[in-house]
């Protein structure tokens, strides 16, 4: 059986109002991929490929699992979810959310997207003829592959495993930790969605403060 590991890049700059400034780990965020590459250490045994975003927050949390030279792939890269924001705010009107209106926002977004009335740099079919590229090669039977990325990019492959609508890969979106571990095993026929969303090395009370989502 062959094995794909997703994780999500550790807490970036949440601050930030465009892609540019968000794209780099915050002190957490760095901490937390460490942590994470502590208890891979000692609990995975070897891939035999780890692939990373070309994004600096991708290449950073690669770097703290202890991946300094992961193979490249800009595939994995996330979708630019400011320009959509900024597109359905243009088209039909909808704010840009706050911290705390991201669960009515994130839906809305998916579904003007993938109905072709947004775009940021990308349409809805580009994003996921990209991601699922990724998987398709990446799910090899007997192979170990470790791949760094962002939520999106997670929730568009669950999308394709599953066969989500729009909606309710938003709702799988929502709750993606940073540096959460998601599992894909590779059977016969095919990769199938083995686990979701594990933060096993934040699993104590001292690191409660460190379950973020962005």
């Amino acid at each position: 059986m062959g094995e794909i590991i997703l994780v999500r890049h550790g807490q970036a700059n949440s601050s930030a109002r465009d892609e540019d400034g968000y794209d780099r780990l915050s002190d957490l965020g760095h901490q937390q991929a460490a942590w994470l590459g502590d208890y891979m250490r000692d609990r995975e045994r070897p891939f035999d490929k780890v692939i990373s975003g070309s994004l600096r927050r991708h290449r950073e949390t690669a770097a703290g699992l202890g991946y300094a030279d992961p193979v490249i792939d800009p595939r994995l890269n996330e979708m630019d979810y400011f320009n959509l924001g900024r597109a359905l705010q243009d088209v039909h009107g909808v704010p840009f959310p706050g911290p705390d209106d991201f669960a009515a926002h994130v839906p809305q977004v998916m579904q003007a997207w993938h109905r072709a009335e947004i775009m940021g740099v990308e349409t809805f079919a580009s994003f996921e003829s990209r991601v699922t590229g990724v998987l398709q090669e990446a799910a090899q039977p007997g192979v170990r592959v470790l791949c760094v990325t962002s939520g999106g990019v997670i929730g568009m492959i669950i999308r394709h495993l599953l066969d989500l609508d729009p909606t309710r890969m938003a709702h799988i979106l929502l709750p993606i930790l940073n540096s959460s571990v998601h599992r894909i095993h590779v059977i016969p026929q095919g990769p199938i969605l083995a686990s979701f969303n594990a933060v096993p090395h934040l699993d104590t009370d001292d690191r409660a403060h460190a379950l973020t989502h962005f």
